[in-house]
C-alpha cells in the first residue's frame, strides 16, 4: 500500500473558468439536485479516501445559515508546493478545474469524482468556502471567497489528528434555493455506507432546536442493504444471495433477493455513484439472472408446466437487487454520470453472475426451487396480463384517442400547459367540472376505494373498473409500456377530501402512479389539491382557511365586535358550489397544490411496502409511531 500522497501527484488539466457563469455544465442544475451535488462532491473525496484504504470516518453537519461542514480522517488534503504552479497543492486543488489526484492510478484504484471538478466548482459556488487539513501534525488553513483565496495557505494550529474540514455556504446569486434537505443528504450518506461496509458516516442538523443526527455503519455491506429494501417485505429464501469476484480490473459484487411482491427493486452503482439510468453494469445483471433462471427451469419439476422460456420481466417479479461495479475507467453518459456506458463491463458482470449464481445454485437447491416457481407463476401472470392488454385494446381503452365517459376534457391539447384534476365522488366532479376553466382544466370522477396494486399483478390492474379511467385518460398506458411521451398532461392533481376516506383514496392513487407509472412521479407530474377547512365569514367578507392556525389569525384579523363571525367547517368537496370550488382550490393565482416528488426512492418503496402491503406488523408499529402527530382527523 502506498502511503506517499504528496503535491506531484496532483495533475492539472485546465484552469477554472466560466463555473460561475455555466454553473449546470458541472453540477448538472442551479436547482435542489445541484445544490446538494456540492455536498456529493465533498463527501465523494473523503469516500476515495476510504477506498484508497486510509478513511473510515466521515461526518456531515448542516448548521444554520445552510453552511456545510464535512469532516473525515483520511490523509489530507495535499499541502506542499506544486512543482509545476508553485503554490500549495491545496490551493492548486481548491482553484484548478480538473486538478486531483484521480487521474493518477498510483494515488486511487478507482474514483467516484473522476472528472477531477469536485472540490473547485463546490468553491467557484460557494459565497466562500474554507479548508483546515490536519496532517503531519500541523493544521494548514486557507479561506475563499467565490473561489478566490484571500491569502496563501499557512499554518494555524497544532494537531494530533489527520484529515481534511471542508466548510462552505452555497452562493445564494446561483441557486434558486439554498435549503439543505437533511432527508436527501440521509438518503445519500446512507447509500455510501452500504456501499462500503465498515465505513462509518454520520450527518447532523444543527439548524434546528433540538439537532437531528443520523448515523450509518453497515459491515454486512450489501446484503446489509438488502435486508434493509426488505425489512417489512417477506422473503422467499432465508438469506440474500451475495456474490463478489474481480475480473479485467473491475470489481464486481451484487446481492439480491426475491420477497412475495410483485415489483422489482433494483439499484445499481458504479465507484459509489447511483446510475439511475442503469448502464451496461445492470444489462449484465439483468441477462445472467434471466440465462441462469431458464436453465435451472429446463432440469426442475416445472419445465413441462412452461411452453416457452421465461423472459426478463417474470425473472426479476419480486426481486430486490444492488449491483455495485468499480470500474478504472468508467464512461459516464453525461456529466452527472447517470448511466454507464462501457461496453466491456457487460461481459464482465454477466460471466461473474452466470458462475457464481449456477454455483450458488447447484449448492442450494431448495432456494432455486423456490424462486423458480415464483418465476413461472409471474410467466403465468404475464400471459394473462398480455391477453388483459388485448382484451382492453380491443375495447379501445388503452388506446389515447379513446377517453372514458366520465372524462370532461379540455379543450387545450398541448400537455405542458394541461391539467387534470382527479377528483373523488360524483357531486365533487359535477362542482368541478362547472367551476373549472375548460380550455386547459379536464376533470375525472371517481366513485368509491380502488384497488390496491400492492398486493396485486398487473393482469388486475387492466381489468379494474376503477384505475382503467384513470390510465385510458392520461394516454401513455402502465406498468412496462407506459410512455411518458404520450402523456395528455402534465399536471395530474389529485382532490379528495381532507378526511380519512379522502386520505386513503390519495394514498392508493400514490401507490399506483408510484408502481406502475413511475415516470409521472420522477418528472414532477403528479399534485395534490388543498382544499380548504374551514369557510369563514363576517357580513360580506368571506375568507377560507386550510388549517386551524390560518382559521385563527383571520379571526383575529376580522376582530369582530358587533357581528357574528360565522365558521363552517368543510367535511367534503361536496358541499362547495363551483365558484368556491374554484376560487380555493382550482384557480391557478389562488389555490394550493403540493407537487409530489421523489427524493429517496429506498424511503418511498419503503413506506408503500409498510402502508399498502401485506404485513401488519410494520403497518400497526407505524400507526403507534405516528399516532400523536396526526391531525385533523375525523372520528
Amino acid at each position: 500500500m502506498q502511503n506517499e500522497y504528496s503535491a506531484q501527484d496532483i495533475q492539472i488539466l485546465k484552469g477554472l473558468d466560466a463555473v460561475r457563469k455555466r454553473p449546470g455544465m458541472y453540477i448538472g442544475t442551479t436547482g435542489p439536485d445541484g445544490l446538494h451535488h456540492l455536498v456529493y462532491e465533498i463527501v465523494d473525496n473523503s469516500i476515495d479516501e476510504a477506498l484508497a484504504g486510509y478513511c473510515d470516518k466521515i461526518t456531515v453537519s448542516i448548521e444554520k445559515g445552510n453552511k456545510i461542514i464535512v469532516t473525515d480522517n483520511g490523509r489530507g488534503i495535499p499541502v506542499d508546493i506544486h512543482p509545476v504552479e508553485k503554490i500549495s497543492a491545496l490551493e492548486v486543488v481548491l482553484t484548478k478545474l480538473h486538478a486531483g489526484g484521480k487521474f493518477d492510478k498510483n494515488s486511487y484504484k478507482v474514483s467516484g469524482g473522476l472528472h477531477g471538478v469536485g472540490v473547485s466548482v463546490v468553491n467557484a459556488l460557494s459565497t466562500w468556502c474554507e479548508v483546515n487539513v490536519h496532517k503531519d501534525g500541523q493544521v494548514y488553513y486557507q479561506k475563499y471567497n467565490r473561489g478566490t483565496p484571500e491569502e496563501r495557505v499557512k499554518v494555524v494550529g497544532q494537531t494530533d489528528k489527520r484529515g481534511s474540514v471542508v466548510t462552505f455556504v452555497p452562493d445564494d446569486t446561483i441557486f434558486e434555493t439554498v435549503n439543505f434537505s437533511f432527508d436527501v443528504l440521509s438518503q445519500r450518506l446512507r447509500e455510501l455506507a452500504f456501499l462500503n461496509k465498515g465505513i462509518n458516516i454520520t450527518i447532523i442538523d444543527n439548524r434546528l432546536p433540538e439537532p437531528k443526527m443520523k448515523e450509518f455503519q453497515f459491515d454486512g455491506g450489501l446484503k446489509s442493504f438488502i435486508e434493509y429494501l426488505n425489512k417489512n417485505k417477506t422473503a422467499i429464501h432465508s438469506e440474500p444471495i451475495y456474490l463478489e469476484a474481480e475480473k479485467d480490473r473491475v470489481d464486481v459484487e451484487i446481492a439480491f433477493e426475491y420477497n412475495d411482491s410483485y415489483t422489482e427493486n433494483i439499484f445499481s452503482f458504479v465507484n459509489n455513484i447511483n446510475t439511475r439510468e442503469g448502464g451496461t453494469h445492470l444489462a449484465g445483471f439483468k441477462a445472467a439472472l434471466t440465462r441462469t433462471l431458464n436453465d435451472f427451469l429446463k432440469k426442475s419439476k416445472f419445465s413441462k408446466k412452461m411452453e416457452e422460456n421465461l423472459s426478463g420481466e417474470d425473472v426479476r417479479e419480486g426481486i430486490t437487487a444492488v449491483i455495485s461495479v468499480k470500474v478504472p475507467d468508467p464512461q459516464f453518459e453525461g456529466q452527472t454520470k447517470t448511466k454507464l456506458g462501457n461496453s466491456e463491463v457487460k461481459g464482465v458482470v454477466e460471466s461473474i453472475m452466470n458462475e457464481h449464481l449456477t454455483d450458488y445454485f447447484e449448492m442450494n437447491p431448495e432456494v432455486a426451487e423456490k424462486i423458480i416457481e415464483k418465476t413461472v407463476l409471474a410467466a403465468k401472470a404475464r400471459t394473462a396480463a398480455r391477453k388483459a392488454r388485448e382484451l382492453t385494446r380491443r375495447k379501445s381503452f388503452l388506446e389515447s384517442n379513446s377517453l372514458p365517459g366520465k372524462l370532461a376534457d379540455c379543450s387545450e391539447k398541448d400537455p405542458s400547459v394541461c391539467e387534470v384534476y382527479i377528483v373523488e365522488g360524483d357531486s365533487a366532479g359535477g362542482s368541478a367540472k362547472q367551476g373549472r376553466d375548460r380550455k386547459f382544466q379536464a376533470i375525472l370522477p371517481l366513485w368509491g376505494k380502488m384497488l390496491n396494486v400492492e398486493k396485486t399483478r398487473f393482469d388486475k390492474v387492466l381489468t379494474n373498473e376503477k384505475l382503467m379511467p384513470i390510465i385510458s385518460a392520461l394516454g401513455a398506458s402502465a406498468g412496462k409500456d407506459f410512455n411518458s411521451e404520450k402523456l395528455r398532461y402534465h399536471k395530474v392533481i389529485i382532490m379528495a377530501d381532507a378526511d380519512v376516506d379522502g386520505s386513503h383514496i390519495r394514498t392508493l392513487l400514490l401507490t399506483f402512479f408510484y408502481r406502475y407509472m413511475t415516470e409521472l412521479v420522477e418528472k414532477g407530474y403528479v399534485y395534490i389539491a388543498m382544499p380548504p377547512l374551514y369557510k369563514i365569514s363576517l357580513g360580506k367578507r368571506v375568507e377560507y382557511a386550510y388549517d386551524d392556525a390560518e382559521r385563527d389569525r383571520i379571526i383575529g384579523e376580522m376582530n369582530a365586535s358587533e357581528n357574528k363571525i360565522n365558521i363552517q367547517r368543510y367535511k367534503g368537496l361536496g358541499e362547495m358550489n363551483p365558484e368556491q370550488l374554484w376560487e380555493t382550490t382550482m384557480n391557478p393565482e389562488t389555490r394550493n397544490i403540493i407537487q409530489v416528488k421523489l427524493e429517496d426512492a429506498v424511503e418511498v418503496d419503503d413506506v408503500f411496502t409498510t402502508l399498502m402491503g401485506e404485513q401488519v406488523e410494520p403497518r400497526r408499529k407505524f400507526i403507534e409511531d405516528n399516532a400523536l402527530l396526526v391531525s385533523n382527523l375525523d372520528i
